[in-house]
């Protein structure tokens, strides 16, 4: 198997894009050569080209053009460069190919390429993960939970691991290593050791993402919801508007014979939910919302909104 063909590989397995191997296989060339040359050429400004068509790398010794030679491993003169390279002018680079001789990559280079790839695969790995899950903030995840620490609840997510902490669990939640979780990705931070992913079951988007879960009027985009307001385990209300009057929004949200709501609240292990038809003017959002009370009077301030 050739170099381009493990690359290639080794791109769909880990998921990383091909230009990166590539650059981390040439970054271990040139850490291996500089280990591996007599210490005139390691010493030159060395460089590794990649050719696409013929899936080669090559290593360059890389010198500018000058009038008056003063450092021969970084300079070349000018009638010099012009003998390899005729259209030559100062200020140029002029590249000349290094042959690095397989038998001079000892054992010292060889393990340092091997270091600089994994190096440079897992840097990619963890830029992968990043993306893909910075991407998804504000949607579901599925995991299962792989420990518990004080309480908090690691899940493994596929390609990355989830922390469920106590403050985004509902009250009365209790986790046990094996179970299944569906949960919202709230935050994706990168840090030193990778990517940090904070899940919840408390947040009002969780309740929303539920919802579009449920409820193919909102999948669809039929019914909106506007509002999603929540005491995590005790009570939850949103607010829903249809962009087709034929549609009731709160019964499509409510489901036959209470279904589709009744399938949420169960997730949520018995939080009440309220669904409310969503007003623009202020004051009978707020009548509407606090139903089934009986609202006698509401004044909006839309200046101090109070």
């Amino acid at each position: 198997m050739d170099l381009m063909q493990v690359i290639d590989q080794i791109g769909r397995e880990k998921g990383i894009e091909k230009s990166i191997l590539i650059d981390a296989v040439g970054a271990a060339i040139l850490s291996a050569s500089r280990k591996s040359l007599p210490a005139a050429q390691a010493a030159l400004d060395l460089r590794v080209d990649f050719d696409g068509k013929s899936g080669q790398f090559t290593l360059y010794a890389v010198r500018k053009v000058v009038e008056a030679l003063a450092n021969p491993k970084v300079e070349i003169s000018l009638e010099e460069a012009q003998q390899i390279s005729p259209g030559a002018h100062v200020g140029d680079e002029v590249k000349t190919p290094v042959p690095v001789p397989a038998q001079s990559f000892g054992r010292i280079a060889a393990q340092t390429a091997k270091q600089v790839i994994i190096q440079r695969v897992r840097e990619a790995e963890r830029d992968s993960v990043f993306q893909t899950f910075k991407e998804k903030e504000g949607e579901l995840v599925h995991g299962v939970v792989q420990r518990m620490i004080k309480g908090n609840a690691i899940l493994n997510i596929g390609k990355a691991e989830a922390i469920l902490p106590v403050r985004e669990q509902l009250p009365r939640e209790e986790f046990r290593v094996g179970d299944r979780v569906r949960a919202y990705i709230l935050d994706v931070k990168k840090t030193s050791k990778g990517s940090q992913i904070v899940v919840s079951r408390t947040h009002p988007g969780f309740l929303k993402r539920l919802f579009d879960l449920e409820v193919p009027e909102i999948y669809e985009g039929i019914v909106e919801v506007r509002a999603a307001a929540r005491e995590a385990g005790e009570r939850a209300k949103i607010a829903v508007a249809s962009k087709d009057n034929n549609v009731d929004p709160v019964g499509a949200c409510v489901g036959y014979r209470g279904a589709s709501v009744q399938a949420i609240v169960r997730e949520l292990l018995g939080e009440k939910i309220d669904i409310v038809p969503w007003r623009e003017d202020p004051a009978a959002f707020v009548k509407a919302a606090l139903a089934p009370a009986d609202v006698q009077h509401v004044t909006a301030d839309s200046e101090a909104r109070t």
